[in-house]
């Protein structure tokens, strides 16, 4: 009987590896999932190569039961994929059909892929939570606990249409804050352009103008300090262009290291104009998040992890898990808001209310709808103060660049006109 080496992870999230002795990797599968584990990854192997932890012959990753596609969806695919899912399970479909119904229409290849492992581990009786776990690159912890929650709960077309309700909000707002935030470095890449051009083929060409016209006689100041810094990048070119690209990847790896990323995202709320921004932002996903999860029937505890995981900022993922340590000894959410200086007097006092009259969710809904239109409101006002500055840097550094080159023609023509 062929043997199998497996990964397999459990419902704690504990990794498992071993080897177990099957007619095929779907039997295989199948004894791995009695156990109450759900495998990753099955490979056929040998007792020698088991020994050795290396496998040969044929393997393959096996994912939600059936082998669906592991990469990550596109968020408005995604949230497209919850809301029809939703609507189908509201109008009384059952789960299977609807997974197998919406997989027949889907254009995305892969949550295609997804949703037809989907079907085959449903049907094979794992439960859709189980299901979507298998792929943490596409359905996330708080996808994954909401679902579960409304299956515990018998309620997943409600979860469902809040989760759907959530992801389109979170869209919307993320959508507006990229838009803020690109706009200007558009500007500014434009403006690189358009100088980096003027100074290797242009400017070049006014300076053998000036040199042949003025017979040695000096340049203005600004027009000879457009001239050598356009020789500068002439000859460095290169060079320049190596700094910045490993200037780049140094960032990239910089942001990697914990205390660096720290530091960045702590700064980050505190930048002018943006930072009030990103700090609102902050604040409404994370009262979306807790609130839709504390809602769904997910506890206060594990909803606070995952809010915590996907706060997108780590100073304000560390203000959550303050937050958790305290509701963990039974103390109230208030006193660690307060101290993390992130949450607003209104929106520790309305948490507070909340904790008081049972009425939590209902509280972080509303202040997520407050902070989610300030945003809205920041962004507009952001967009249409960035538009003229932009406007007037970049009139100015190619204005200066103009003028400079136009201030040597006054003397030629002079010298022209006096010639004749």
């Amino acid at each position: 009987m062929p043997l199998f080496a497996y990964s397999a992870v459990d419902a704690q999230g504990k990794t498992h590896q071993g080897t177990l002795e099957a007619n095929s990797a779907a039997d295989a599968a199948a004894a791995i999932k009695k156990k109450g584990q759900f495998p990753t990854n099955i490979s056929e192997t040998t007792a020698a190569a088991a020994g050795k932890a290396t496998s040969k012959g044929f393997s393959f990753k096996f994912s939600l039961g059936g082998g669906g596609g592991t990469g990550k969806v596109p968020g408005k695919t995604l949230t497209v994929f919850t809301r029809q899912l939703s609507t189908l399970i509201s109008a009384g479909l059952p789960l299977l059909r609807s997974l197998r119904t919406l997989g027949k229409q889907e254009k995305d290849a892969n949550l295609k892929k997804i949703m037809l492992g989907l079907s085959e581990s449903v049907e094979g009786g794992t439960t859709f939570s189980e299901a979507l776990s298998q792929h943490p690159k596409a359905f996330n912890k708080l996808y994954v606990n909401m679902v579960k929650a409304g299956e515990l709960g018998g309620v997943l077309e409600i979860v469902l249409t809040r989760l759907a309700e959530f992801a389109e909000k979170s869209q919307r707002i993320k959508g507006k804050v990229t838009s803020a935030m690109v706009y200007p470095l558009v500007v500014l890449t434009i403006a690189v352009g358009i100088v980096t051009f003027l100074m290797l083929f242009i400017v070049p060409k006014f300076e053998a103008i000036f040199k042949d016209m003025l017979g040695g006689r000096p340049l203005p100041f600004i027009t000879q300090m457009i001239m050598d810094l356009s020789r500068f990048i002439q000859g460095n070119f290169l060079l320049i262009a190596g700094v910045i690209i490993v200037a780049v990847f140094a960032a990239r790896f910089a942001m990697k290291m914990p205390g660096v990323a720290a530091a960045v995202d702590n700064y980050k709320l505190k930048i002018p104009l943006f930072g009030d921004m990103l700090t609102k932002t902050s604040v409404a996903r994370f009262s979306r998040t807790l609130g839709t999860l504390v809602s769904s029937g997910v506890p206060i505890l594990q909803a606070l992890n995952i809010t915590r995981d996907t706060a997108g900022n780590l100073r304000v993922s560390k203000a959550v898990e303050s937050i958790h340590d305290n509701v963990k000894e039974g103390e109230s959410m208030v006193t660690p808001m307060e101290a993390s200086g992130i949450f607003p007097p209104m929106v520790v006092s309305m948490v507070q209310v909340g904790e008081e009259t049972g009425q939590l969710p209902d509280m972080l809904t509303k202040v997520a709808d407050v902070f989610e239109e300030e945003v809205d409101n920041a962004v507009s006002g952001l967009t249409s103060l960035l538009e003229p500055v932009m406007i007037v840097l970049l009139a100015l550094v190619v204005g200066t660049i103009v003028v400079a080159l136009f201030l040597p023609l006054i003397t030629i023509i002079q010298d022209l006109t006096g010639g004749a």
